[in-house]
């Protein structure tokens, strides 16, 4: 059962980077928060409270966190930290947060607007950054009522959008140079060379959240119109057993693979735009969790669950001795990793929008199609 992968993987977890505050972590949260959110058990939170407790010091400090290395990635765990304030009423989880909110206050900046993904890769967007910082800056501006603070997340994010975009495909690259100075830059548009599945994953899953912290109206409107045409771009990009492959939009290169993390990702951002009332593709979505359930799901000696074809990490420019190129060749040379929480968590996401979608449908107490059980000998 999905369920119970779900609980054995939060129970035996290990922190991704021995406890530092960091956003694999936060994925896990994310996922947590998911489950909470649509089944009510009390054991996703008591997972979550757990592990985000263990993360928080005696002073209110988080382990590892320091605001000088200006690092985009380290913001989006600060999402369970608002979602434990809203759901307990303890304040010392809001305070928890505000250093984050500080660090975006000031992160540099692009001159056209949108943060730097790190302090590291100086004037540069990568997607993945769009989901490590914007949701969660709505989400606090919400917490504090600071409206000028969640209308600057739009500005940045739609202006992202446009800068991210490639017209001649309809989805977004992984990378922008404002500076032009990366290597793997165009030299006219700033863009990276290749549509890497799981940035847009990142993206489509910011799209939703994001749209998800907005009142009705204009801002929210157009994203909605933006959001469409990239789950349009999906629809075609998919896999005959609704998959979506490494790089998405080339099947003809050899060695591409239906990548699991990605998929997970779309399985979430689909069911969850047609629920908030964005699109008709959740039932692509719901056959992409079951593809995933079929074909990357397997029980091993022990009985124990894991999930398979997870890319363990991709990015751009000079990582530990090797230059990243993001050409498609690049990306398919990473390594793959089973239960990377990349991709665990976005199944938790993908997982926790079919049961909202069940509980809307049958009676509560109904299981979810096919979810049941997993067989050992995939």
């Amino acid at each position: 059962m999905l369920t119970s992968y779900f609980d054995n993987y939060a129970r035996d977890y290990d922190y991704y980077k021995g406890g530092a505050w960091c956003y694999e972590d936060g994925c896990l949260y994310r996922g947590l928060i998911s489950l909470h959110e649509a089944t009510g058990e009390a054991r996703w939170l008591e997972h979550l409270t757990r592990l985000v407790d263990g993360q928080i010091g005696s002073d209110g400090a988080l382990a590892g966190y320091r605001i000088d290395e200006f690092n985009i990635d380290n913001v989006l765990p600060g999402r369970a930290l608002i979602y434990l304030h809203r759901v307990t009423g303890d304040r010392r989880y809001l305070d928890a947060a505000r250093p984050l909110g500080l660090q975006l206050q000031h992160h540099p900046r692009t001159k056209a607007g949108p943060y730097w993904h790190k302090l590291r890769y100086p004037h540069q967007i990568w997607l993945d950054g769009l989901y490590m910082a914007l949701p969660f800056k709505l989400e606090l501006a919400n917490a504090l009522s600071a409206t000028d603070m969640a209308s600057d997340a739009v500005d940045q994010f739609a202006t992202a959008l446009d800068l991210t975009f490639d017209k001649a495909s309809g989805l977004y690259r992984h990378g922008y140079d404002e500076a032009r100075l990366q290597a793997w830059a165009d030299e006219r548009t700033g863009l990276s060379p290749a549509h890497w599945a799981r940035s847009i994953g990142w993206l489509a899953m910011a799209f939703v959240d994001i749209i998800d912290n907005l009142p009705h109206g204009q801002d929210r409107d157009d994203l909605a119109i933006r959001l469409a045409a990239l789950n349009a771009q999906l629809r075609t990009c998919a896999t005959t057993d609704h998959r979506w492959l490494q790089v998405i939009d080339h099947p003809e290169i050899a060695g591409n693979y239906p990548e699991s993390s990605a998929t997970a990702m779309f399985a979430y951002s689909l069911q969850k735009a047609e629920r908030l009332g964005l699109g008709t593709d959740a039932e692509l979505g719901r056959k992409a969790l079951h593809a995933l359930v079929e074909h990357e799901l397997y029980g091993d000696a022990d009985g124990r669950v894991h999930l398979n074809n997870i890319c363990c990490v991709a990015g751009l420019g000079p990582f530990q001795g090797i230059y990243r190129d993001g050409s498609v060749a690049y990306y398919l040379t990473e390594d793959l990793r089973a239960d990377d929480i990349k991709g665990v968590a976005p199944l938790m996401m993908a997982y926790a929008e079919e049961r909202r979608h069940q509980a809307a449908a049958k009676p509560a107490h109904a299981s979810v199609p096919g979810m049941e059980r997993i067989g050992s000998d995939r």
